[in-house]
């Protein structure tokens, strides 16, 4: 008798999955290095051609005058806050709950740079200009994430972010923009990274979640701050002899994805209303602002996984990889559109969540 399929083990084996670009195996870095000649002289200890450039790049694109390459966002965020407590004579730093920070990076910026975050408005919610003008005036930076992940990538109003923006610089608070998502919240706001990123003092960017590369990260700002970034990054053992592997899959598959957001964008919201037709299911936001949002199950874990597995099973239509429980009977996920969902036919889609509707509604 065969042992029942783990919902992940049911969601690898579906030939067709909703989130994401695709497997995240080798050929992700031999599609990159595939155009790149076997001569090409690798970066050393941060110098060289292949690691200037890409900054250069990056920092033109951001709008700010330099930027350095950083293999993790977590050590490139920390070290932005440390920056501007240090200079600013404060170890107070402000964010959101759930922000990466506080609650993915076992209290790094705590235990390794002694900062003291103060923790803004309800985690339900975004943090408004209200909420920045009640938090003290003695905080050093305070932490915007663009958009906002755990709460279904909600994003503030552009107005709101210019007040946010104002206020900070009268006030002489520093402003950083956690934008390891900046690119796919861009077709919402209508605007260029440059005019996002201008409201900010200082800036980070991901290269491997809507990007799509390996690993890698980008911090921005002025040429000040980003030297200083680069000794604090030696001292956080992140100037590795070489980090061309991150580089050259950056540079590849930022060239590769870039102009899709708008496109991702557009089918996460041809998505979402698929899912709120569902019985039991809501999305957050109801209307996506970027290319992801969370679905949500008013029904238990333990319920809707078998559902989801049969779902793979009958249709090939992969929704997830994993269920996060939220309540005694609810439970969430996260999706993100990219490449993978245009390989989905429309008819396979209709299939797949008129099968689910019917499962749901007998559960």
């Amino acid at each position: 008798m065969n042992e029942q399929k783990t919902l992940a083990e049911a969601f690898q084996a579906a030939p067709f999955k909703l989130p994401g670009h695709g497997d995240r195996d080798f050929g992700v870095l031999k599609a990159a290095f595939a155009e790149t000649e076997d001569q090409a002289a690798s970066d050393m200890y941060g110098a060289g051609g292949v690691i200037e450039q890409f900054q250069a790049e990056m920092a033109e694109v951001l709008g700010k005058e330099a930027a350095v390459f950083f293999p993790s966002g977590t050590m490139a965020q920390q070290i932005a806050l440390r920056i501007w407590s240090d200079r600013q004579g404060s170890r107070k730093v402000a964010y959101h709950p759930l922000c990466h920070l506080e609650i993915h990076e076992q209290d790094g910026l705590k235990e390794l740079h002694h900062l003291e975050p103060v923790l803004l408005c309800d985690e339900h919610n975004l943090i408004t200009l209200e909420d920045v003008k009640g938090m003290g005036s003695d905080i050093a930076c305070l932490l915007l994430e663009l958009p906002q992940r755990e709460i279904g990538g909600q994003l503030p109003d552009y107005a709101e972010l210019e007040a946010i923006s104002a206020y900070c610089r009268e006030q002489g608070i520093k402003l950083h923009l956690e934008g390891a998502r900046l690119f796919e919240v861009l077709p919402y706001y209508g605007k260029t990274a440059a005019e996002v990123c201008a409201l900010f003092d200082s800036v980070y960017i991901s290269f491997y979640k809507g990007i799509g590369a390996i690993a890698g990260a980008v911090l921005a700002g002025d040429p000040d701050f980003t030297e200083e970034s680069k000794i604090w990054k030696r001292r956080h053992g992140g100037d590795l002899i070489s980090l061309y592997p991150y580089i050259v899959t950056s540079a590849y598959y930022y060239k590769q994805r870039i102009g899709k957001m708008a496109q991702y964008y557009a089918e996460a919201k041809e998505l979402a209303p698929l899912f709120n037709a569902l019985p039991a299911v809501s999305t957050l936001p109801a209307e996506p602002v970027s290319n992801m949002f969370h679905v949500h199950f008013a029904m238990a874990k333990d319920r809707v996984e078998p559902l989801l597995i049969r779902l793979c099973e009958e249709t090939g239509v992969g929704l997830t990889g994993g269920l996060r429980e939220t309540g005694a009977d609810a439970c969430k996920f996260e999706l993100n559109i990219g490449d993978r969902y245009g390989a989905i036919g429309k008819d396979k889609l209709q299939e797949a969540f008129g099968i689910l509707s019917g499962l749901l509604a007998k559960a």
